[in-house]
């Protein structure tokens, strides 16, 4: 079925989970030991995912703004909630005003390609290295599961990513028989976001935008901004999208997205490609995505922790695998000067440790040799 340009069926159904493999890990955190509220932040993830399959009409994902996410997990104990709201906000503040104000368009065009294609590479190539991690301990299920994945992936009539999940839902079943019993206690009650804004404290302020939102900013324009919309126009070279209608659109979800207790989110081309690998090729799998989570968020948050148990951590570790394999192998150089395969090696391999450094680096880099500061042998 086809409305609106976006089509809704059952290959647009597989792609619409084809990013699980970030989203959940990430939400697990935020849920479980920064202590968010999983109201606010799964309606905003759900409002936003809807609104972009609908707007963009292409599967640009809507995921947690990894750098934040990160340190507000792994230093919980130090960073309240108010501080990742605080940091929304200034996230959503400064996109858009940078996108309205063409800064944003002004310094992706000072990144060249190469830098565009080594970030890209170096993103897929570290989802790949995550999603080993997530195996870690439970190869059994994660050679099975990459073994179905490389099968059924060769039929595009087969929804690799349903049955995917379907084998992860048996498998943890088959180790918690008690689970089924869980499940059939889940109870649905409706819950709407509150508005936490009003308890920040300058205190939270602070922290967001110092500790958490500056770290982020290179990395949104590398990964988030410039990096998806080189992606999308490269796969969708029919609904090509720009530079600054990206940048406001992570203004207006933050501003929005935050003020309805969620956590910062962002696009990403790992996400896209994560997207596209298990079958998305319409904006029609983000909004099926958007409408799950959406009403999850409603009325099933009060069991999240149950329903996250679903999904095995190493079925989440190839799914994030292949996403990254998917991203790495449209990443190629070859038709590149020695110079600019030396920029793309070197800004995949620093983005792999940090995607703004990487970005830096590589931005760096090639003006370097753009002017003659730097100079790479020219011999084969």
């Amino acid at each position: 079925m086809r409305i609106g340009g976006n089509e809704y069926d059952l290959r647009e159904a597989a792609g619409a989970f084809g990013d699980l493999g970030t989203l959940i890990p990430f939400l697990v955190g935020y849920f479980t030991i920064a202590k968010m509220d999983p109201v606010g932040v799964l309606v905003a993830f759900g409002l936003f995912k809807i609104v972009a399959g609908l707007y963009f009409r292409t599967p640009v994902p809507i995921q947690p703004m990894k750098a934040i996410g990160t340190a507000a997990i792994s230093h919980a104990g130090s960073i309240a909630p108010g501080a990742i709201w605080a940091s929304g906000l200034f996230t959503g503040l400064l996109w858009l005003l940078m996108g309205l104000s063409g800064a944003a368009s002004w310094l992706a065009r000072l990144t060249s390609r190469p830098v565009v294609r080594g970030l890209v590479l170096g993103l897929g190539l570290s989802f790949v290295l995550e999603g080993m991690k997530l195996m870690h301990g439970d190869y059994g299920v994660a050679l099975i599961a990459a073994a179905l994945a490389f099968v059924l992936l060769s039929y595009p009539r087969v929804p690799a990513m349903l049955v995917l999940l379907a084998f992860g839902v048996a498998v943890a079943l088959a180790r918690e028989p008690a689970l089924l019993g869980e499940l059939g206690r889940v109870s649905f009650r409706l819950r709407v976001p509150e508005f936490p804004l009003g308890a920040l404290t300058w205190g939270d302020v602070v922290t967001g935008v110092v500790v958490l939102g500056i770290p982020q900013a290179a990395l949104t324009l590398g990964n988030a901004i410039v990096a998806t919309v080189e992606e999308n126009n490269a796969l969708f070279p029919h609904r090509r999208i720009t530079v600054r209608t990206v940048a406001i659109d992570h203004g207006i979800m933050n501003l929005i997205g935050t003020s309805l207790g969620g956590v910062p989110m962002c696009h990403g081309a790992g996400g896209m490609a994560g997207h596209v690998r298990f079958g998305a090729r319409t904006g029609g799998a983000l909004v099926i995505l958007g409408v799950v989570v959406l009403f999850t968020g409603l009325f099933l948050a009060d069991s999240i922790a149950t329903l996250f148990r679903l999904f095995p951590p190493a079925l989440l570790g190839v799914i994030l695998a292949f996403g990254g394999l998917e991203l790495a192998a449209g990443s190629h150089g070859h038709h590149f000067e020695k110079a600019d395969r030396y920029v793309m090696l070197v800004t995949a391999g620093v983005a792999m440790w940090n995607m703004g450094a990487g970005y830096l680096a590589g931005l760096v880099l090639w003006h370097g040799v753009q002017r003659g500061v730097v100079r790479i042998d020219g011999g084969p």
